[in-house]
C-alpha cells in the first residue's frame, strides 16, 4: 500500500505542523494522573481549542472543522510528532462525542460538543463495575423512571478519568427484569450531582487516574438520556467501535513511540542482544503495518461503512503492540532502568509508560473478550 496525499492535504499537514512548532510546550507537562498535571492539560485542551484544533473532524458548528479522517490521521501524525501532550479529554473527543452525532438530538449536540471541543467539559466513562468488567452485559446499577427524571443507585468502578473529571457517561439497568444486554440505557450526568461520591483508586506509581464511583438516589433528567430508554446497548456498542478501532489510539501514537525506541536502541546498540535488535525491528514494523491498516479502515468508514466486530482485531494489535514497544525499550534500558528514574526524564517515561501498557491489554474490554467476539462474530465459530 502506498500513501499518496494530494496538494490540498500536504497543505493542511504543514498548517498542523507549523502551528504545533509555535504552540506545544517546551516542556513536558506533569501526570495526567495527579491533579496538578491534569489541570495543566485542560490549559492544554483550551490552548488547542483556540486553533480551532479540539476535535477536528466535527462540524464546525460544534467547534471542529468539518474535516475528514484521512486529515485526521494526517493531525495526528504531526500531534504526536511534534511530541504534544496527551489529551485529557480522549473520553469525552474520541469517544463520547462520536456518539453523540450519531445518536444525539439536535439539543444535545448543542449542548454537549462544543463545550468539549473547547475542553470547558471534562468527561469519565462510567461503565465497569465490580461484578461487570469486560462483561458489561453483567452491569446491576439501576436507574428508576420517576416523572421526568431517573433515580440512579449502584457503583461503578475504574471509571477513566473520573477522579478530577466534570461529567461522566454510563450504562445503567433501566429494566429491573431484564438481563444481559437488554434494559440497558445510556445516561450522561454532572460528578458534581447530590448523590455521587467519587472515590479515587491509587496506582502502582502512587497517582490517581481512575475512581469509583457511588450513586445513592441521584435524580438525573431524563433529557441527559442518549436515545431511547433500552437502547444503551447499541449505543455503547458504538462507543466501544469507537473505543477500540479508530479514534481512541491512533497510529501516530505507536509510530512516535517506534520513533523513540529505534533511537533508545541507537544509544544502547553496543550492549543490546540480538533478541533486543529484533524486538525493536518488529516494534517499528508493527507501527507501520497499523498506520496502513487504519488509513484503509479509514477509507472504508468515509465511504459508508460501519465499524463493527473488526474493531476487536484492532484492539488487541494496539495493546499487545504497545506493550511490546515498552518491553523492548526495558530490555535496552536494563534492570538498572528502575534506579535511574528520578535523573533521567528519558528512562522515567518509558517506565511509566512500560507500566501503563500492562493495562493495555485489560481496559476498553480484555483482549480474552476480544477474541471471544472475533472467534465468533468474525470467523463464525461456536460459542
Amino acid at each position: 500500500m502506498e500513501l499518496n496525499y494530494t496538494p490540498e492535504q500536504q497543505a493542511f499537514r504543514a498548517e498542523v505542523r507549523a502551528w504545533m512548532a509555535a504552540n506545544v510546550p517546551s516542556q513536558s507537562l506533569k501526570t495526567l494522573e495527579g491533579r496538578e498535571g491534569f489541570d495543566q492539560h485542560v490549559l492544554w485542551e483550551r490552548k488547542l481549542a483556540s486553533g480551532n484544533w479540539g476535535m477536528v473532524t466535527w462540524p464546525e458548528a460544534y467547534g471542529g472543522r468539518g474535516l475528514d479522517l484521512i486529515q485526521w490521521l494526517i493531525f495526528e501524525e504531526e500531534y504526536w510528532a511534534a511530541g504534544a501532550p496527551n489529551r485529557a479529554n480522549q473520553n469525552g473527543i474520541f469517544l463520547l462525542g462520536p456518539t453523540i452525532i450519531e445518536y444525539g438530538t439536535d439539543e444535545q449536540k448543542a449542548r454537549f460538543l462544543t463545550p468539549m471541543a473547547h475542553g470547558e467539559i471534562m468527561w469519565a466513562q462510567a461503565w465497569s463495575e465490580p461484578d461487570a468488567g469486560s462483561d458489561m452485559a453483567a452491569i446491576r446499577s439501576r436507574a428508576v423512571r420517576d416523572g421526568d427524571h431517573y433515580v440512579i443507585n449502584g457503583q461503578k468502578t475504574w471509571s477513566s478519568r473520573a477522579a478530577f473529571a466534570d461529567w461522566c457517561f454510563g450504562l445503567f439497568r433501566t429494566d429491573g427484569e431484564s438481563s444481559r444486554h437488554h434494559g440497558l440505557t445510556f445516561i450522561l450526568l454532572p460528578l458534581d450531582t447530590p448523590g455521587v461520591t467519587v472515590r479515587p483508586i491509587r496506582q502502582l506509581h502512587g497517582e490517581t487516574g481512575f475512581a469509583e464511583i457511588f450513586f445513592d438516589d441521584v435524580r438525573v433528567p431524563v433529557e441527559n438520556r442518549l436515545a431511547d430508554e433500552g437502547e444503551g446497548w447499541k449505543v455503547a456498542m458504538a462507543t466501544a467501535g469507537f473505543e477500540r478501532g479508530l479514534m481512541l489510539r491512533s497510529p501516530a501514537r505507536f509510530q512516535a513511540t517506534a520513533k523513540r525506541l529505534v533511537q533508545l536502541y541507537d544509544e544502547n546498540s553496543q550492549t543490546a542482544s540480538p533478541q533486543a535488535r529484533v524486538a525493536v525491528l518488529q516494534a517499528w514494523m508493527d507501527a507501520e503495518a497499523y498506520a496502513l491498516n487504519t488509513y484503509a479502515v479509514a477509507a472504508q468508514v468515509m465511504a459508508g461503512r460501519k465499524i463493527g466486530a473488526e474493531a476487536s482485531l484492532n484492539k488487541i494489535f494496539w495493546s499487545e503492540m504497545d506493550r511490546a514497544q515498552h518491553r523492548a525499550a526495558m530490555s535496552l534500558l536494563g534492570a538498572a532502568a528502575e534506579l535511574r528514574t528520578l535523573a533521567d526524564a528519558e528512562a522515567n517515561t518509558w517506565l511509566e509508560g512500560y507500566i501503563f501498557s500492562l493495562s493495555g491489554p485489560i481496559y476498553a474490554g480484555s483482549n480474552e473478550i476480544q477474541r471471544n467476539i472475533v472467534a465468533e462474530r468474525l470467523l463464525g465459530l461456536p460459542r
